[in-house]
This record gives C-alpha cells, sequence and structure tokens, in this order.
C-alpha cells in the first residue's frame, strides 16, 4: 500500500481557521494509503463516516480493525498516532481536544495528575457522534460564529471523556445548585451588552469570575439553557425588536446581533421562529 509520494488528504472542512479554542475538526476524505506514524499535541478522536478497515502497527505488530459507520477511535495526546494503513478511501471526522481542556475540566472534579485518557481504539459512543456531527454541521453554517458553541461543546466532551474513557471515571463529580443569582443576572447582563461581539464561553465565565467548565454546567441548571443556546436566543430576541426599526438594513441588524454573516442569521433566526428576518418585518 505505501508509496513514494505521500497520500493526499483532502480537507473538505477545518475549523482552524475559524478561531475555536480548545477543540477544532476537520472532515475529511482519507486516501487509501500507509500514513507514517504521527505525533499529535491534541487528544485525537477519529469518527468513521462510512465503513473501512485500518490497519495500526502497535507494539511491532499489526492490530486490524474493521470498522463500521459511525465508530469510533481515541488517541490520547500521550500516545502517537500508529503507522496505519486504510484499505479504501473514506470520509472522517477528526476531533482535536486539547489537553489543557481536558485538564480544566478534571481540576474541578479530580485530581487532574491522576486522570488519564486510555486509547480506545474501537468503540460506539452515539454521543461523541453525534457531537462531531453537530460541530460539523454548526462550523458549515456559521464559520466565526461557531466558536462559542465550539466551546460548548468543548466542555461537554470533556465531561463526557472524564466520565467514560479516563482512568479514575468513578470520581468524577456533578455539579448541582445552578449559578447564585447575583452571579446569574451577571452573567445574563454581560451578554446582553455584548450581544453584538463574538461571545466565547471563557469571557462570560470570566465575566462572573468562574471556570468555563463550571460556569456552564450551573448556568444550564439555573437557566435550562447552554451558554450558546442562551446567547442564540437573546440574539434572536434583539433581533426581533430591530425588526421592527424599518430603518435598519438587514445586514445593520445582523452585525448588531453578533453574526457574521446574513445567511447565518437567516438560518438561525428560521430555526427560532419558523420566518425569516424579511418575513418577520414584513408581517408587523
Amino acid at each position: 500500500m505505501s508509496s513514494s509520494e505521500p497520500p493526499v488528504h483532502l480537507h473538505l472542512l477545518s475549523s482552524f481557521e475559524s478561531g475555536w479554542d480548545g477543540l477544532n475538526l476537520i472532515y475529511e476524505l482519507e486516501p487509501a494509503d500507509e500514513m507514517a506514524e504521527t505525533h499529535l499535541r491534541q487528544h485525537f478522536i477519529l469518527i468513521a463516516l462510512d465503513d473501512f478497515r485500518a490497519t495500526y502497527l502497535l507494539d511491532g505488530r499489526w492490530k486490524q480493525v474493521d470498522y463500521a459507520q459511525g465508530e469510533i477511535a481515541i488517541i490520547p495526546a500521550t500516545q502517537s498516532l500508529p503507522k496505519t494503513q486504510v484499505d479504501r478511501e473514506v470520509p472522517l471526522l477528526e476531533l482535536f481536544l486539547e489537553p489543557t481542556t481536558l485538564t480544566r475540566a478534571a481540576c474541578e472534579s479530580v485530581n487532574p495528575d491522576k486522570v488519564e485518557l486510555v486509547p480506545q481504539w474501537q468503540i460506539h459512543d452515539p454521543l461523541i457522534q453525534h457531537m462531531g456531527l453537530a460541530l460539523k454541521a454548526e462550523l458549515e453554517a456559521g464559520g466565526t460564529d461557531s466558536r462559542l458553541y465550539a466551546e460548548s461543546m468543548a466542555t461537554a466532551l470533556s465531561a463526557h471523556l472524564l466520565r467514560r474513557y479516563c482512568s479514575h471515571p468513578q470520581k468524577i463529580k456533578d455539579y448541582t445548585g445552578g449559578l447564585p443569582n447575583y452571579k446569574l443576572r451577571q452573567a445574563v447582563s454581560y451578554i446582553n451588552e455584548h450581544l453584538d461581539q463574538n461571545l466565547t464561553l471563557a469571557e462570560i465565565a470570566a465575566a462572573v469570575r468562574m471556570s468555563p467548565n463550571y460556569f456552564a454546567s450551573l448556568f444550564k441548571q439555573s437557566t435550562g439553557f447552554t451558554p450558546h443556546q442562551y446567547v442564540m436566543k437573546c440574539r434572536i430576541e434583539k433581533a426581533k425588536q430591530l425588526l421592527r426599526h424599518q430603518e435598519l438594513a438587514l445586514v445593520e441588524i445582523c452585525q448588531e446581533v453578533g453574526f457574521a454573516s446574513q445567511s447565518h442569521f437567516t438560518r438561525v433566526f428560521r430555526q427560532h421562529t419558523k420566518t425569516t428576518p424579511k418575513a418577520y418585518r414584513k408581517a408587523l
């Protein structure tokens, strides 16, 4: 399967140009060929989008794995991605989770020095599969607008990995009780004052002096929404108010409520209201 020329990896979609923090995504067509051993600096999660066979060189011996669509491999940052043979061209989703993102989540629950992500060569995990597909869809639709969504998903993915695939999953703590009322008010106020900006989870959490993971968990308990869902809800409510001012162009409203593109604004507005901004304004 090997050749003198390196195989061509066709990246159909990548988040590395969209400013995601802590978690990145590549959607690619993996060629049928042999890939050299690679050391990644991130935790690597592979999601098969079709059936294929991978053969890994592990400890001097070849290990063959037949992946079905949706099956997953997890390779910790502490371990190299081994030399791999792929038997056919296959679409793959690849998630790259920064070790510091997982460590921050662990710090709030356990001693991070005692937590180690355990390699998984073939697992079926519908939650991780759903997260990967949701991140892909959000990146396709939102581009740079997808940063807050990606941060929220990084937090949720880290919590899931700590519970299911780390060496001390039984010690992971669940947060209960929600945010104190004054911190909830601070967070909501900060969100509403910065709707025209590309808000991040880290910025909102810092405004109330909390870690992103802790804040995201308690915020959802208090409001019933993730921070990303709540920000989108606030943006659509503000957009409705601005649409009542006929002198404002749609592109101006789009910018006022923090969307980088009018197409993404229209898509999210339709999701929340079942109509487009233009149709909503006409019906007023």
